[in-house]
């Protein structure tokens, strides 16, 4: 279990860092593409798309990235308070009742689209926008998939986590 966690989080922070490169070329996008729609009264569909299409990637690859260092989203009123082992115990629970069902369920209803996708080459439906759009879709599965893995690590580190708790209270009584 403790290699499978440090390979995994070794994967998703590294796949993440290179992904958060990805930041920087869409803030150069985004302020050429105001520029010149504000400036000289021009406009790209293609950059517009390339706007989003980094976007996306950035938000979908970057979910297991969030994951792995404990940034994600989650109501805190409760949690924050909750014992170490409490903590854990949610982590567990809600890793395999909702995040790992989820991410399979993603990536099996994703895996029709993607494939059709890429059966038709499928691009842009606007003129002047970018072609490959199959590509881009590719990132839901795989970001999911890599959200799955992990989730299965978080299952592991709350499940090690409990039994190191569960562990020493045994050992102290």
């Amino acid at each position: 279990m403790k290699s499978y966690i440090r390979i995994i989080d070794k994967l998703n922070e590294r796949i993440g860092s290179a992904v958060s490169w990805l930041t920087i070329i869409l803030v150069l996008v985004t302020c050429y593409d105001v520029v010149v729609r504000y400036v000289f009264r021009e406009s790209s569909v293609a950059f517009q798309e390339i706007e989003w299409h980094l976007f996306a990637i950035l938000f979908l690859v970057g979910g297991a990235y969030t994951l792995k260092i404990d940034d994600h989203v989650r109501v805190d009123i409760f949690y924050t308070k909750f014992s170490t082992e409490r903590k854990a115990l949610v982590d567990f629970v809600g890793s395999i009742i909702f995040l790992i069902p989820f991410c399979l369920l993603a990536i099996y209803a994703s895996k029709d689209f993607v494939v059709n996708s890429f059966l038709v080459k499928e691009t842009s439906p606007d003129a002047g926008g970018l072609p490959a759009r199959y590509i881009l879709k590719a990132f839901i599965p795989l970001s999911f998939f890599l959200l799955l893995l992990q989730g299965i690590a978080l299952c592991f580190k709350s499940y090690l986590n409990l039994k190191k708790t569960n562990n020493s209270l045994e050992t102290n009584d």
